[in-house]
């Protein structure tokens, strides 16, 4: 409805505004018409109301229109200039803001603090920094720069990453005491990683450290590897907040430390009146993911539902990829189809990159194809889940066909990622050549994943020329590389019995001090994770596994299987290499699960390298004689092993 604008109708003007929604605002009718005036007391509230208004996403003329009808109803409405600014910010439009900054004919200091705030939070922070000499040019008491000037000014220079002096300007200016420039300061230093100037200004406060302050402290230390003093530093803290405790958890799995992450969740729960947020929801689910920890996943799931937590796409995208990756198919696919109303492309992403993980390869494409007919369009992510399920599962014409249709069907340009699934794809499926052309032809320089998938196919393939040449390539991009690549050449020299290649592999590895990265393996029974290693007897029923080792290979070899030592790297005599094989860490990690488990009970085994050939044939064996399902998950991919058989199909 329009109504004619006169200084008369101001109230009904302004009650139309209070109730609009939000999201749609309409200011066309009242955008002339109006003297500027000082609101009445009365109206306060419904101008109140008129700030929390949005700006409606739409292009950039049609914001530069609707920036022009919010300025006119401020002006026509008696509010402060500093009203505008927020949604300059917020469209994107910070141009428009200094337009009508530079044309007011009266500025206070609040003003120019507001023109500061909304520069330190717009894409140009850097003119923060302009502005800033400019209220210090000013000089005059009423214009100058205050504490609040300041908070602002270190906020764009934290965005910058770059301090400009600013602290010097705070103690030249004496505002160093003022709590809010120090927590500023703080946080600025923090920003950068400077943590030892962030902690030696946090130890010199003498007024109380609040928990906000505490909190950015403790990220910091987190975001920058430093886990030890952050704990130390959460366990001084008087009090904290669910904001804290997930910054905790965020950081600790961020640094790889899962099993802290759960054990102070659980501290959360237990010791605390303290609710977790989804924030820290997710990052439990996500190291329960890392770990396998089923059980402990599924307690999470029980805690959601049973507290009646929202589930939201994060934390629906969450427990998918948990149940994924501790070997649930069932679980995630039920958490799938119970968000139908509210699937976005994050739950899509997830179950399509979780049923390529374990090598359900065509159900995953078939889901993509799904996904396409009802609208949804594809990101990178969503294109590398694909092209590793067509990997994982041999389909080739269908991976080419995504691969070389991203740009032309989604507008995706192809990242070193996707040309590393499209390399491996092809390198499995024997395609060699063909592989090696795309790596040579690539836009960008090949890395480290890709020269190691090439790697991986001559080992399949048995290609050892190929694999020396890739193998120049391979030192080029990473001299170190932890000894993986070289350790797979030696193993081709071995199984070709060149010795003298396996003998010159080892030496190099020695010259440049090559540290191997340990291969464990881990299984969770009743809610404990337990860990292995080749050879481990650290374990409290450590006498039991051998026992339990030596039967299953008893009952294994009477029906026919022997350990295969073909690939074996050392020269050995060939009880010595059998030995060495029966003692691989998933297999110490099995002998465990069927101990500690009923008969017909699931076995579960998180390993950190690659299954090698004969763990593989091991677990076949296994799963036949004693009727269990083993279920494992390698670097790369799930295995799972049933009644003699591998849902891989022997394809990996």
């Amino acid at each position: 409805m329009h109504f004619p604008c006169r200084v008369s109708l101001r109230t009904r003007a302004l009650k139309l505004i209070a109730n609009q929604h939000p999201e749609r605002p309409s200011f066309s009718p009242f955008s002339t018409g109006c003297t500027t005036k000082l609101v009445s007391p009365v109206n306060r509230p419904l101008l109140d109301r008129f700030s929390t208004l949005k700006v409606p996403p739409c292009s950039g003329s049609a914001k530069v229109v609707q920036l022009k009808q919010i300025h006119a109803q401020i002006i026509t409405s008696g509010l402060p200039l500093h009203k505008l600014f927020p949604f300059c910010v917020e469209s994107g439009n910070i141009h428009y803001a200094r337009i009508a900054f530079d044309r007011s004919r009266v500025l206070c200091k609040f003003d120019r603090n507001a023109m500061l705030q909304a520069y330190s939070k717009s894409a140009v922070p850097e003119r923060a920094l302009l502005l800033f000499r400019e209220m210090l040019a000013v000089g005059d008491h009423d214009s100058g720069p205050d504490k609040y000037s300041f908070t602002f000014l270190i906020a764009a220079c934290s965005r910058l990453d770059r301090s400009c002096n600013c602290h010097s300007m705070v103690v030249k200016k004496g505002f160093e005491r003022d709590t809010f420039v120090k927590n500023s300061l703080v946080s600025m230093y923090v920003s950068f990683g400077a943590m030892e100037d962030a902690r030696k200004l946090f130890d010199g406060m003498t007024e109380p450290r609040d928990v906000v302050l505490r909190t950015t402290m403790v990220g910091g230390y987190m975001k920058f590897g430093m886990v030890g003093l952050a704990l130390e530093l959460f366990d001084e803290m008087p009090d904290s907040n669910d904001v804290t405790w997930g910054v905790v958890i965020a950081g600790c799995v961020k640094n790889g430390r899962y099993k802290d992450a759960l054990s102070i969740f659980y501290d959360m729960l237990q010791g605390t009146n303290v609710k977790p947020n989804e924030a820290s929801l997710v990052c439990a689910l996500s190291a329960c993911a890392h770990l396998g920890a089923l059980d402990q996943g599924k307690w999470i799931h029980v805690y959601v539902d049973k507290r009646g937590v929202i589930c939201s796409s994060n934390l629906a995208t969450a427990l998918i990829d948990m149940y994924m990756k501790c070997g649930s198919i069932t679980h995630a696919r039920r958490v799938f189809n119970s968000v139908s109303s509210r699937k976005d492309l994050l739950s899509w992403t997830s179950m399509i990159t979780g049923l390529a993980l374990h090598g359900l390869g065509r159900e995953a494409v078939d889901l993509f194809l799904h996904m396409l007919d009802i609208g949804m369009k594809p990101d990178h992510i969503t294109l590398i889940g694909v092209l590793n399920a067509c990997s994982h599962s041999g389909l080739v014409d269908q991976g080419r066909q995504f691969f070389h249709g991203m740009h032309q069907l989604w507008g995706i340009v192809p990242t070193l990622e996707h040309y590393g699934c499209i390399v491996d794809l092809l390198g499995r499926a024997g395609f060699i050549d063909e592989a090696v052309k795309i790596a040579k032809c690539m836009p960008v320089e090949p890395d480290i994943v890709i020269w190691r998938a090439l790697l991986s196919a001559c080992r399949i393939h048995g290609n050892l020329a190929l694999a020396e040449e890739i193998m120049h390539h391979v030192d080029r991009c990473d001299p170190l590389d932890h000894g993986g690549s070289k350790i797979l050449l030696s193993s081709m020299y071995a199984s070709s019995n060149c010795w003298d290649g396996v003998a010159r592999v080892r030496r190099t590895m020695c010259k440049q001090r090559i540290q191997l990265v340990p291969g464990w393996s881990s299984i969770e029974v009743k809610g404990v994770i337990h860990e292995f290693v080749a050879g481990d007897r650290t374990h409290s029923r450590s006498a039991d596994i051998y026992q339990k080792l030596d039967e299953i290979f008893n009952r294994l070899q009477a029906v026919g299987y022997s350990p295969s030592t073909l690939r074996i790297s050392f020269e050995l005599s060939e009880e010595d290499k059998e030995q060495a094989m029966y003692w691989h860490s998933e297999k110490l990690a099995v002998a465990f699960g069927l101990l500690s488990t009923e008969d017909g009970f699931p076995i579960r085994v998180v390993k950190n390298l690659r299954i090698c050939e004969d763990c593989h044939s091991a677990m076949k064996a296994i799963s036949r004689v004693f009727g269990r399902e083993i279920i494992v998950r390698d670097r790369s991919r799930f295995h799972n092993f049933k009644q003699g058989s591998c849902s891989c199909g022997d394809y990996w």
